[in-house]
């Protein structure tokens, strides 16, 4: 994607950005499985690449990073923290240093880092320091985790070039820090919307916010949606 497009673009997308009215952390009596710091299934090889964002709330990045064509996998979990194999429950007390991420696996003949990155800016609120609507605390702060060189200095580069554009009434405080481990969350946190579409949080925040994400990326996604 040219870098220019996506900047002169952006301003038309941010009707996608909202303040959801529903909390979406809560302690839940589901029970915690074992957790790795790699995928659940080794499906990465040499025609794809990963990629490691978190908007806030993973079950709404996770439902929207899914619908995307040449994107193979998404996984929900904790990255950027100091305590191994952390719990829901822990992430939501905001000690953990962890996010709550989407793990994603694309195959980068199909989509692009930079589409990859047009999504993440154009799904969020990148301008509210550890907050996203209701969902407060650093493990909703808004990051991406590079993987590589490559993606630190895209990341780089559109968060400056959106700043200098004035995208955004307040500057850009998304977090960009090298990747380090990835720990798999609970198994009832992965396919949540799809598997709870009416849960409050879901029907109420979720929904309108990916039918309006369907509208504006239509072209990028998969021919079953």
């Amino acid at each position: 994607m040219n870098e220019n497009l996506l900047v002169m673009s952006f301003s038309a997308m941010l009707s996608l950005l909202f303040l959801p009215a529903i909390p979406a952390c809560k302690e839940s009596n589901e029970k915690t499985i074992t957790m790795s710091e790699n995928f659940s299934e080794n499906i990465t090889n040499k025609n794809t690449d990963t990629a490691t964002f978190g908007t806030g709330c993973f079950w709404c990045t996770e439902a929207i990073f899914e619908q995307l064509e040449g994107v193979k996998k998404v996984s929900s979990g904790y990255s950027g923290g100091h305590v191994p194999n952390p719990s829901y429950e822990e992430v939501c007390t905001g000690t953990t240093g962890h996010a709550e991420v989407v793990q994603i696996v694309y195959d980068p003949e199909i989509i692009s880092f930079d589409e990859l990155l047009a999504v993440f800016w154009q799904t969020h609120d990148p301008t509210t320091l550890n907050r996203q609507g209701n969902d407060v605390g650093p493990q909703y702060r808004s990051v991406i985790f590079y993987h590589n060189e490559e993606q630190r200095q895209k990341a780089e580069m559109y968060k400056k070039k959106l700043d200098e554009s004035g995208a955004f009434d307040h500057p850009i405080v998304t977090e960009i820090s090298p990747f380090d481990k990835f720990y798999v969350a609970e198994a009832y946190h992965q396919d949540y919307y799809r598997n709870n579409p009416s849960q409050a949080y879901c029907y109420y925040v979720i929904k309108p916010k990916l039918e309006k994400f369907k509208k504006v990326f239509a072209h990028k996604l998969k021919e079953k949606n």
